[in-house]
């Protein structure tokens, strides 16, 4: 039977940030999406999302859902068939980021959610080809739909993420990593460093893509994911 993939959307998006995905693969097996709204860490995220996962899974996820994905695959290995993390850090945040980071929190908690989501999603975070306003006004769209509350159970949650590294050296299955090759945030170089330390990491860097390669370069995303999901199963 064909393997159900779930893919987990990183900080202020929802579904439609695997819009492409999500219409793309799904005509080959079933496709979820599991946001990471409830909690306010990491570990709280995976803990929400594990009861809704199928018996045996393809995991998927972006930034924080990367994070949470990592988090799940310590919980319940055993249902989680291969992974793949998308831009994303995988150590713990930095004072100085942690420090800018509660700036917007409170900058939320004021009534300025519109505001401090353009701080996090500034068009310098994407390729210089790229349809940043088009891009830019998605993520405004899908931030302001989930709310000022989710907004800052995950950014506590970025705040707190633990260092991944363990977890990552533990991961007998077939991994992907993709990062975009313009990404300033979360640069390839760092993104080669986790693949190095996954035993069956995969990294694929996408032309023409910065810190958002699903909306950015959606088609070359979906042919990375692809070529994951065909890839063969590890015996364990």
């Amino acid at each position: 039977m064909t393997e159900a993939l779930v893919l987990i959307p990183g900080m202020t998006c929802d579904a439609r940030v695997f819009w492409h995905q999500l219409v793309a693969l799904s005509g080959d097996r079933p496709v979820l999406v599991a946001p990471p709204v409830r909690g306010a860490t990491v570990e709280e995220m995976a803990a929400d999302i594990l009861p809704s996962l199928p018996a045996r899974c393809a995991l998927a996820g972006q930034g924080l859902g990367g994070n949470v994905a990592l988090d799940l695959l310590r919980r319940a290995p055993e249902r989680i068939s291969r992974i793949a993390l998308i831009a994303l850090s995988v150590q713990s945040e930095t004072p100085q980021s942690a420090a800018a980071r509660e700036e917007r929190i409170i900058g939320a908690q004021v009534g300025k959610l519109a505001e401090m989501v353009a701080q996090d999603w500034p068009d310098t975070v994407l390729a210089a080809t790229a349809p940043r306003a088009e891009i830019q006004q998605l993520m405004q769209d899908m931030a302001l739909s989930l709310g000022e509350g989710v907004y800052i159970r995950q950014s506590r949650a970025m705040q707190r993420r633990p260092d991944q590294q363990k977890a990552l050296r533990k991961a007998m299955l077939p991994a992907a990593v993709i990062c975009g090759a313009e990404d300033p945030l979360t640069p390839p170089r760092r993104h080669e460093f986790v693949a190095d330390m996954l035993p069956y990491g995969q990294l694929q860097v996408i032309d023409g893509a910065g810190h958002l390669p699903s909306l950015e370069q959606p088609a070359a995303t979906t042919r990375a994911l692809r070529a994951w999901l065909e890839a063969p199963l590890v015996l364990r």
